[in-house]
Order: C-alpha cells, then sequence, then structure tokens
C-alpha cells in the first residue's frame, strides 16, 4: 500500500504532536512526581 504525501506529512505531524506533548509533560515537576507515585504503587 503506497501512501501519498499528505498521508504521510499527516502520519509524521501526529507523531511529532504526541512527542511534544509528552515532551511537555515530563518537563512538570507535578507530573513526574504523580507518575512515580502510580509506578511505586503497583508494588
Amino acid at each position: 500500500m503506497q501512501l501519498k504525501l499528505w498521508q504521510r506529512a499527516l502520519i509524521w505531524s501526529a507523531v511529532l504532536a504526541v512527542l511534544l506533548t509528552v515532551f511537555a509533560l515530563y518537563l512538570q515537576p507535578e507530573f513526574m512526581v504523580t507518575l512515580a507515585d502510580h509506578v511505586w504503587a503497583c508494588f
């Protein structure tokens, strides 16, 4: 299946948006503490 240029651009922009969102979340200390609490709650 051959993807058109606009489809590839749409996929790459969605991937970039997800990566930038994750990066922005990691810059927030409260999120990091919450994430660590959730991970430790599993044990």
